[in-house]
């Protein structure tokens, strides 16, 4: 069990549908980077948000997930993000979470944007996934999965969640209110990374990575190329539930 977690969000400008530019590109954004425990990447992190699954997949033992399982090695930090995955002959937008020692562990997205067509491109996950690290919970979602409280329900078995996003520019102050949201409903720590720039479609993104805590008290990164750490505290977010209990009194459901 680790007290003090040292989370490091890297919130950057992707390269449209150019997976080595990307990994390149992130190369050179985390050469020198400190000791951290969780490395945390936007949504489709080697294309940006396409709709393009046919010319960008790669497969479990492809280039990118190796990238990452090197880089969590050489780091020795786990690292986490999503990409454009093909398995078993189906198109996902998965979140991978590796750690140092190689163990992979994915999340499919469950919850996918049919306004930008992509539940036409991929298939919708059907489970979530709680990783266990350094005595830690952590629920990894994606993008548009941040408008769905039932599914980011905290059944008291994660502490931190996550989403990794894509989330365009004119929806931001949405983007915003939700994290805070979902921190506080859940009584967890709640990271956004989003990433800046513009796409192949036009779209715009303003980041605004975050880390919001149990309260909702949080630190918003802006719109600028940046890496950035947090540190946070187990016994603090504890202590914080056992103050103010109110994960005993939520409501129970099923999610079929």
């Amino acid at each position: 069990m680790k007290e003090n977690l040292k989370i490091t969000i890297v919130q950057f400008d992707i390269l449209w549908e150019d997976p080595l530019g990307n990994l390149q590109k992130l190369d050179s954004l985390l050469k020198g980077l400190g000791e951290t425990d969780l490395i945390i990447l936007p949504e489709m992190f080697t294309s940006g948000f396409s709709m393009n699954p046919s010319a960008l997949f790669e497969f479990m033992d492809g280039n990118s997930v190796q990238w990452m399982k090197n880089k969590s090695r050489d780091l020795n930090t786990a690292i986490t993000g999503s990409l454009i995955i093909k398995d078993q002959g189906k198109m996902y937008n998965r979140a991978l979470f590796i750690t140092p020692d190689g163990k992979t562990e994915y999340y499919d997205k469950r919850h996918l944007y049919t306004m930008g067509d992509e539940h036409n491109h991929y298939i919708a996950g059907k489970n979530k996934l709680i990783v266990e690290y350094k005595g830690w919970k952590v629920c990894p979602l994606i993008c548009y999965d941040l408008r769905f409280p039932v599914w980011s329900r905290n059944q008291e078995d994660y502490d931190i969640l996550i989403y990794m996003a894509n989330w365009p520019s004119p929806r931001h102050h949405v983007w915003k209110n939700l994290l805070a949201a979902r921190a506080i409903e859940n009584q967890s720590y709640c990271f956004g990374v989003n990433r800046i720039g513009s796409d192949g479609t036009g779209l715009n993104y303003l980041g605004d990575s975050a880390m919001i805590d149990a309260k909702g008290f949080g630190h918003f990164l802006g719109s600028e190329e940046k890496i950035h750490s947090f540190k946070i505290s187990f016994s603090g977010l504890h202590n914080f539930r056992k103050k103010f209990p109110l994960l005993q009194d939520k409501d129970s459901f099923e999610i079929i």
